[in-house]
């Protein structure tokens, strides 16, 4: 087993995989530790989807043009889920409180499906497994996901992920810097040194992706990112999350 420090401090995605089953001991840890996640109030606004079947995995890449759905040995499903309290509500005779139609109740159900997702994604890392969040679970296609695992009312994915034994071993990709993270007491405005800052981070990320090892890019990091924010800013989930009956008014 890795040490915390090791699993937290060392961890990169992973996206190709060897094709080899995970024990049922170590499948059992996982779902533990996502059975211990903490949530909000202890709700547990959540659910996941567990898939290791070749077939299903396959279908589930194709429908999200993610081949490490596909060669992973397990892959995870997290989702935000209203339904199992509105099951609990009918057993008391109570009616369910529409919370998941407010930005703050989705809210709460992305975070606990979300940590979850962290406790399972560094239980795997522990292990020695490799692991990769793919939010294209929620994205590429909501609908089509939402009728292959038969989601409920009240159910939405928020991320999936792979997780299986490495077939690689990437360079570390550079994060940003300690000081543009994390602030003491208060948000920083001194705008210009953090504009400089930002600045050096986006050379240092296509230095990186210049000399990476398995293919290299010229991308940086300030315009690929808006990029990416321009292309999903077009996603029309509302609409997907109103099929769920997750209909956000305030």
């Amino acid at each position: 087993m890795k040490t915390v420090k090791e699993s937290l401090l060392n961890r990169r995605s992973i996206r190709r995989y060897e094709r080899r089953a995970l024990d049922p001991e170590q499948m059992l840890f996982i779902y533990d530790a996502i059975r211990n996640t903490p949530t909000s109030y202890n709700g547990q606004q959540f659910s996941v989807i567990a898939l290791t079947d070749p077939e299903r995995k396959a279908e589930l890449s194709e429908i999200v043009q993610q081949k490490q759905v596909k060669t992973c040995a397990l892959f995870l499903i997290f989702c935000v889920d209203f339904h199992k309290l509105h099951l609990a509500a009918e057993l008391i005779g109570e009616e369910q409180p529409c919370f998941q139609d407010t930005i703050d109740g989705y809210t709460v159900g992305v975070i606990d499906a979300s940590l979850a997702m962290g406790n399972a994604l560094i239980a795997a890392e522990s292990m020695g497994l490799g692991t990769c969040c793919i939010g294209y679970t929620r994205t590429s296609a909501p609908e089509a996901i939402a009728e292959f695992l038969a989601l409920p009312k009240g159910v939405a994915v928020v991320c999936g992920l792979a997780i299986g034994y490495p077939n690689e071993m990437p360079d570390m990709k550079p994060k940003l810097p300690r000081d543009l993270v994390i602030f003491g007491d208060r948000y920083r405005h001194d705008i210009e040194v953090m504009k400089e800052e930002l600045k050096a981070y986006d050379e240092e990320v296509r230095q990186y992706n210049r000399h990476r090892s398995g293919g290299t890019t010229d991308n940086d990091w300030i315009r690929h990112i808006l990029e990416y924010h321009y292309i999903a800013s077009k996603y029309k989930l509302e609409e997907y999350l109103k099929d769920q009956d997750i209909k956000i008014k305030r």
